[in-house]
């Protein structure tokens, strides 16, 4: 059986947690290697185009992860406003149990850091914010809320889930969290 999979997926999540704590430019590859336990030449081997490659993969693994998550609460809720209280509730309970070191921000840390430097990173951090807007979008259009409303609702949405998970990483603690679930229902009633 290959370890290989495992070697790739140690390195993204390595990767992933080395960016968000101490920043892309920051953040080298030998480090990556090193604190991933890999073999020196596999990090090239999975991400031949270097670091720029890898920070992709990154945030695109993270956007999937992230909007299966909220998809599934759309699925599974009564309404827009339970889902994302109900998802936000659940990362403030994953924020907890991982002592607040196995959430990072969906692509906050790269955005802010890179948007001026790559268009490429700033491209697949704004299909990140842009994914999970379409999920509340879409859901809100099937309650019946206007286009634009919708638009504007889900921006503002994710706007204060991302800005509520990186004060709850920060502060290491859950009430930014909690306090952003508690005003889901004004902000789409």
């Amino acid at each position: 059986m290959s370890n290989k999979p495992n070697t790739r997926e140690a390195i993204l999540d390595t990767a992933s947690k080395l960016f968000f704590s101490q920043g892309y430019h920051a953040t080298g590859l030998n480090q990556i290697i090193k604190d991933s336990d890999s073999p020196k030449g596999s990090l090239y081997y999975y991400f031949p185009h270097g670091k720029e490659e890898l920070a992709l993969t990154c945030i695109n693994r993270t956007s999937e992860v992230v909007a299966q998550k909220l998809r599934h609460h759309m699925e599974n809720s009564k309404s827009a406003s339970e889902a994302i209280e109900d998802f936000i509730l659940g990362m403030a309970k994953d924020a907890v149990e991982s002592s607040y070191e196995g959430i990072v921000p969906f692509s906050f840390w790269l955005a802010a850091e890179t948007s001026c430097i790559s268009e490429e990173l700033r491209t697949a951090c704004k299909s990140v914010f842009m994914d999970l807007q379409d999920v509340i979008k879409k859901r809100l259009l099937d309650e019946g809320v206007e286009n634009k409303p919708a638009a504007d609702k889900a921006s503002v949405v994710i706007s204060l889930f991302e800005g509520a998970l990186l004060q709850t990483l920060t502060f290491r603690e859950e009430q930014p969290l909690l306090a952003a679930a508690k005003f889901i229902p004004v902000i789409l009633g």
